[in-house]
């Protein structure tokens, strides 16, 4: 978007200096010294966020570090919980028809959504049992107003503090691409804390193998979620890149979408299978399988619509003198890399 200029700047004719009266640059000492201090203070806030998220993250890891010392297979259930949303984000990855994303980038964003996973746990934590105290609307007010909007916040801006500033951040499509990997990473330190929790809890009852084989299960099945709900934010922040007069309603409109359809599967999934064991024959653990795996297909195809639209129009625009249009069950042919 082409920088708004004062009248003065716009009715110059002679190319005067207009320094220091609708133009600046750091010219003088002061100047200097300004600029200095605004990225000290710029990049000091973001290194002191690091520098918490990394205390809090080693913190909360404290626990699957000392359980997996003591029982190496658990690292196998960590990793196994994460394979369906890896493969999700790598389906994301592969549906990015324009140019492959840096390792390096997918990377930092995987490992920063691990990091600000933590500020949603603190959150979570503080917030929750003083909402879930209030009767009746208690536990919907937390998932809706903190649960998903916050952790829907703090996997987007995984996005937007570093891989949204490069200069391969260069299509709408991208933005999906490093949401969905901001949502892995996010799932992948969430499972670990959730799958250590509960053998911490259940080994003395059940075995080690026995409950890390359930709760790894469960995470495996969540795991997804996080990934669609951050890739569609993700969306409409390579929306926003691109639409900068409207940069900060597209953001928040995919914040909404995101937080809300998190928000709806926190709160359904406590009910909805116990519902569908009522009235079908299923028992509770299909019940809860089907729920979940049903949910995430929705939201997913609301997403997976919009990748598709992208990749169709991208190959349209790109080659207006081509044959027909591609067909629907071609669309995720290899992309151009």
């Amino acid at each position: 978007m082409q920088r708004r200029r004062d009248p003065v700047e716009r009715a110059d004719e002679e190319s005067r200096d207009l320094y220091d009266v609708s133009t600046w640059e750091p010219r003088s000492a002061v100047d200097h010294l300004a600029y200095s201090v605004y990225n000290a203070i710029n990049y000091g806030l973001q290194t002191i966020v690091l520098a918490v998220a990394v205390v809090i993250t080693l913190f909360l890891l404290i626990q699957p570090a000392i359980l997996v010392l003591e029982a190496p297979s658990l690292a196998v259930f960590f990793g196994l919980s994460v394979v369906p949303a890896g493969l999700l984000a790598a389906f994301i990855w592969y549906s990015d028809i324009t140019e492959s994303e840096p390792l390096s980038l997918l990377v930092a964003t995987f490992v920063l959504a691990v990091l600000f996973a933590t500020f949603a746990a603190v959150v979570n934590s503080v917030v929750g049992p003083r909402l879930e105290a209030i009767p009746i609307i208690g536990t919907a007010l937390f998932f809706y107003l903190i649960v998903g909007p916050v952790e829907e916040t703090v996997k987007l801006l995984a996005v937007r503090v570093f891989a949204y500033r490069s200069e391969t951040f260069d299509a709408v499509i991208v933005g999906a691409v490093y949401g969905a990997v901001a949502g892995l990473g996010f799932a992948a330190i969430e499972n670990a804390i959730y799958i250590a929790s509960t053998v911490a809890e259940a080994q003395a009852e059940v075995g080690t193998v026995s409950a890390a084989t359930g709760i790894a299960t469960v995470r495996a099945l969540v795991g997804p979620g996080h990934v669609i709900y951050s890739a569609i934010a993700g969306y409409y922040l390579g929306l926003a890149k691109f639409n900068r007069e409207y940069a900060g309603p597209l953001v928040i409109k995919g914040l909404l979408i995101a937080a809300f359809v998190h928000g709806t599967y926190n709160l359904t999934v406590g009910f909805a299978p116990a519902l569908i064991v009522a009235v079908t024959p299923l028992g509770p653990g299909v019940a809860f399988i089907s729920y979940v795996i049903g949910f995430n297909l929705l939201i997913g195809y609301y997403l997976y619509r919009k990748i598709v639209r992208y990749r169709r129009t991208y190959r349209a625009v790109r080659d207006d003198t081509s044959g027909p249009p591609t067909p629907e069950l071609t669309e995720f042919d290899p992309p151009r890399r």
